[in-house]
C-alpha cells in the first residue's frame, strides 16, 4: 500500500456498543435466570463508528457523518470519536435515540444482548445537511464507505446524492446491498446470508448449500451484475471472504476460527482496511488478505476493538516462514494457484524422521512447484500409534521438517484424516509413500472429486519410525 495519508470518508448508521462483564453467584429468584454482579462496563463505538475508529487507528485522515440523538449517549460517542482522533459530524436529533448495543457477559460467555434504537428515516432536514455535508467532504477524499445497517440514516436521497458524486472509490457496506446499484459502487461486502437474499429477490435459486464456496464460486457473475460494483466480497463468518472480480475467479481469504461473541467488530474492521488499502493502490486481492489479517487481530480482542497500523504490519509479517495454521496455508496456495503452480500434499506422523522420509519428500516435490506437508498432532498420533507414541511433539517433528530443502509450507491437523485439510488446500496431486495402490486410500475419493490426482511413492524398505523405535527399544532391553 502506499505509504501517504489516506482521506476517507465514512457516512452511515453509528452506534455505541457497551460490554458489562461480572460473574454468575446466584439464581434469580423471580425466574431460574442467572444474576450476574456486573463489576466493569467497557464502551467503544460501534457500526459505521467502529469502522471509523479502525481506519484512523491504522493511519488514515478521517470525517464520519452520521446522527445520534440528543442524549448523554451520543455525547458519549462523540467524545470517544474525537479521541480517537476521527472528525466528527453527528447531528443530535432530538425525539430520536442514539443506538445502544449492550451485550451482558458472564465468565466470558454472552448471557443476553438488549438494544435501544429508532431505525425510521432521517428528517429531511437533517437528511439535506447531511447530503451537503457528504458533498463538501467527498471531495477530497480517496474513498468513501458507507456502512448502512436499515437504521435510518442511508436514505434513498443519500444514495441519489452519492450516486450524483462519484467518488473516486466507494465502498458499500450494508445489510442490504440491491438498493445501492445506482450508485456504481467500487465494491460491496454483503454477507453470506444477505447473499442468498439478495440472489432470491433477483430469481436465483434460494435454500443453503453444503458447499457456501462453490456455491457462491458459480455465481459470481451475477452477483457483479445484481450489485453494479466493481467487485463484491463475500464474508463467510469464521470461514474467511470470497472476492469477486469480473472475469477471474474468486479469490479466498481464511479466518482464524473465534468464539462468536468475539468477532463483534470485526467486519467493520475488514471494511476499514479492504477500504485502506484499496484507496493506497493495492490489488484487490492484497486488500483482502490486509484486511483479513486485520479483522484477525480484533477477533482475539475483548468486545469492540481496532487493529492500528503497527498491530496489521506486524500480523502481516507473522505470515512469513513456513511453519503456519491450516487457513494461512490455505491462502498462501491460493497465491501459488493463481500463478499457475502445482500444488502437491502429504500427510503422516513424521514421527522420528528418517532417510526414508527425506528421499520421499525430495521424490514429492519434484512432482509439483509448491510441497504442502501436514502433520498430525500429538493426539492424532496417540490415537494411531498408542499411548507411547509420538516420541517427538508435533511442534519439534514440524520444526524438523520446515528445515527440509524439499519442503514449503507446514501445518498441523488434530483429526485421523487430513480431509479438512484436503478440502481446503484442494492440492493438484496427492502423495503416500507405502506399499499399496491408490484405490487403498480412504482419501482418494475426496482428493479425486476435488479435481486432483493420487500417486503412491516409492517404498523404502526397513525405513519407518515404528521400525526405528522398534530397535531402539530391543536394544535397550539387551
Amino acid at each position: 500500500m502506499a505509504d501517504r495519508t489516506i482521506h476517507a470518508v465514512v457516512v452511515g448508521d453509528v452506534m455505541l456498543d457497551s460490554w458489562l462483564r461480572g460473574p454468575v453467584k446466584r439464581i434469580a429468584q423471580e425466574a431460574p435466570v442467572p444474576v450476574v454482579s456486573v463489576e466493569n462496563v467497557d464502551e467503544a463505538p460501534g457500526g459505521a463508528a467502529n469502522t471509523a475508529a479502525n481506519l484512523a487507528a491504522l493511519g488514515a485522515r478521517v470525517r464520519l457523518l452520521g446522527v445520534v440523538g440528543a442524549d448523554e449517549c451520543g455525547e458519549r460517542l462523540t467524545g470517544m470519536l474525537r479521541l480517537r482522533g476521527v472528525d466528527t459530524w453527528l447531528a443530535a436529533v432530538a425525539g430520536r435515540r442514539t443506538s445502544h448495543k449492550r451485550r451482558l457477559m458472564a465468565g466470558g460467555q454472552l448471557v443476553a444482548r438488549y438494544d435501544e434504537e429508532d431505525r425510521g428515516p432521517v428528517p429531511e432536514p437533517v437528511e439535506r445537511e447531511l447530503t451537503r455535508r457528504l458533498a463538501a467532504a467527498a471531495e477530497t477524499a480517496d474513498v468513501v464507505i458507507v456502512c448502512d445497517y436499515g437504521s435510518g440514516v442511508c436514505t434513498p436521497g443519500l444514495r441519489r446524492a452519492l450516486a450524483a458524486l462519484a467518488p473516486p472509490l466507494l465502498v458499500v457496506d450494508a445489510h442490504a446491498v440491491g438498493p445501492w446499484r445506482e450508485c456504481a459502487p467500487t465494491a460491496v461486502l454483503p454477507s453470506y446470508g444477505e447473499v442468498l437474499q439478495l440472489l432470491a429477490e433477483a430469481g436465483e435459486d434460494g435454500g443453503e448449500p453444503a458447499d457456501r464456496v462453490r456455491h457462491l464460486a458459480a455465481r459470481s457473475e451475477r452477483l457483479l451484475e445484481v450489485t453494479g460494483a466493481q467487485m463484491v466480497v463475500t464474508t463467510l463468518d469464521g470461514d474467511g471472504t470470497l472476492l469477486h472480480r469480473r472475469g477471474r475467479e474468486p479469490y479466498r481469504t481464511y479466518a482464524e476460527p473465534a468464539p462468536e461473541h468475539m468477532t463483534t467488530g470485526a467486519g467493520d474492521t475488514y471494511t476499514a482496511a479492504f477500504a485502506l488499502w484499496l484507496a493506497g493502490g493495492a490489488p484487490p486481492e492484497e486488500a483482502a488478505e490486509a484486511a483479513q489479517a486485520a479483522a484477525g487481530v480484533v477477533v482475539r480482542s475483548p468486545g469492540t476493538a481496532t487493529c492500528s497500523r503497527h498491530e496489521l504490519l506486524r500480523a502481516l509479517r507473522q505470515e512469513d516462514g513456513l511453519v503456519q495454521p491450516p487457513e494461512r496455508v490455505a491462502r498462501r496456495v491460493d497465491e501459488h494457484r493463481r500463478r499457475g503452480h502445482r500444488i502437491v500434499f502429504t500427510n503422516g506422523c513424521f514421527d522420528v524422521l528418517h532417510r526414508g522420509h527425506v528421499a520421499y519428500l525430495e521424490q514429492a516435490r519434484r512432482l509439483g512447484d509448491v510441497l504442502v506437508v501436514a502433520v498430525n498432532s500429538d493426539a492424532s498420533v496417540a490415537r494411531l500409534k498408542g499411548p507411547d507414541r509420538p516420541v517427538n511433539s508435533c511442534e519439534d517433528r514440524m520444526s524438523v521438517l520446515a528445515a527440509l530443502q524439499p519442503v514449503d509450507y507446514v501445518t498441523s491437523f488434530d483429526e485421523d484424516t487430513p480431509e479438512r485439510l484436503l478440502r481446503m488446500i484442494r492440492p493438484d496431486l496427492y502423495v503416500k509413500g507405502g506399499d499399496y495402490t491408490p484405490e487403498m486410500l480412504p482419501e482418494t475419493d475426496l482428493v479425486r472429486e476435488l479435481g486432483g490426482e493420487v500417486r503412491v511413492l516409492d517404498y523404502v524398505p526397513d525405513r519407518s519410525s515404528t521400525a526405528i523405535i522398534g530397535r531402539m527399544k530391543a536394544q535397550d532391553v539387551g
